[in-house]
């Protein structure tokens, strides 16, 4: 397996499609309930797939289940994360250590090994990530720091199931098996953690939830076509380039959630950030070349 150009720049794309959703939840009024409304969406969208396109085998069903579970502690982490601080601070941090997490887990748990200069564009894009969000200010936000952090681990378990889970589904003869996957994940996905939220809220506060939703709603079907595109394309990637190599290239999505919160949320993009800019493209030519 090897990260071609083709592949790599559908990931970049796939980038963009992750911060962009992300903006949406940062830019929202309710960060919780967007959360929950743009994967409720997104599992909406994906049940008439679901049926028209069929399961993936029953061999990948365990980690969908897995990968269901995990999701609710990552929505749940970053609706907190992004409830204590900005786009610019919880987002690098918890997308900029993952790739780490990921490469040192798929050499133990997968038998993939990167090559010195595979580890060196990992180790590029995850300093030059945490350039663009870490700063003296980071302090300032302890909270929302925990939060980064702990979903950053969260991120490289569930990017693990879901790798291996693609690939046993990949197995299908007639080529659908992957895109089956993530549409039986998307199409179960969005459930558990929707319901958590409506069950924490309580039935008095249903009028002003169904209200929002049907003011929010064309947004969050925006945001939940990007998330489905996002990951669609990073587990793909994952059946045909190393597993960490892929990860760690998926999180120049940094770059584009720098941009998306200067141009649209009003934050700085400051020198700091933009020597963060060129180390993550230095790592990501590394990731290729290596």
């Amino acid at each position: 397996m090897t990260l071609t150009w083709p592949i790599a720049a559908a990931v970049l794309f796939g980038a963009l499609l992750h911060a962009s959703w992300n903006a949406l939840v940062k830019s929202s009024q309710d960060k919780t309930l967007d959360t929950a409304l743009i994967h409720l969406l997104g599992s909406l969208v994906t049940l008439p797939l679901l049926l028209w396109l069929g399961p993936p085998p029953l061999s990948a069903w365990p980690y969908i289940g897995a990968s269901v579970l995990i999701h609710i502690g990552y929505y749940i982490a970053l609706a907190r994360a992004y409830h204590h601080g900005d786009l610019g601070l919880a987002y690098p941090l918890m997308r900029g250590t993952a790739p780490l997490l990921v490469a040192l887990s798929s050499a133990l748990f997968v038998g993939e090994h990167l090559s010195p200069l595979g580890w060196v564009g990992v180790l590029g894009v995850c300093c030059g990530v945490l350039a663009l969000g870490l700063s003296r200010h980071a302090l300032d936000s302890p909270k929302a720091v925990g939060f980064a952090l702990a979903n950053a681990v969260i991120i490289a378990i569930y990017t693990l199931v879901d790798a291996l889970g693609a690939r046993t589904a990949g197995q299908d003869t007639d080529g659908l098996g992957t895109l089956r996957y993530v549409v039986m994940l998307f199409a179960f996905d969005g459930w558990p953690f929707a319901l958590l939220v409506l069950a924490r809220r309580g039935k008095s506060a249903w009028p002003s939830t169904v209200a929002y939703a049907r003011h929010r709603w064309p947004v969050a079907l925006g945001g939940a076509l990007a998330s489905l595109g996002s990951y669609g394309i990073a587990l793909w990637a994952m059946t045909r380039a190393p597993v960490a190599t892929v990860a760690a290239l998926r999180e120049t999505s940094v770059l584009f959630a720098a941009i998306i919160g200067a141009w649209l949320l009003r934050e700085r993009f400051t020198p700091r950030r933009a020597m963060g800019t060129a180390v993550i493209v230095a790592g990501v030519m590394a990731l290729r070349l290596g």
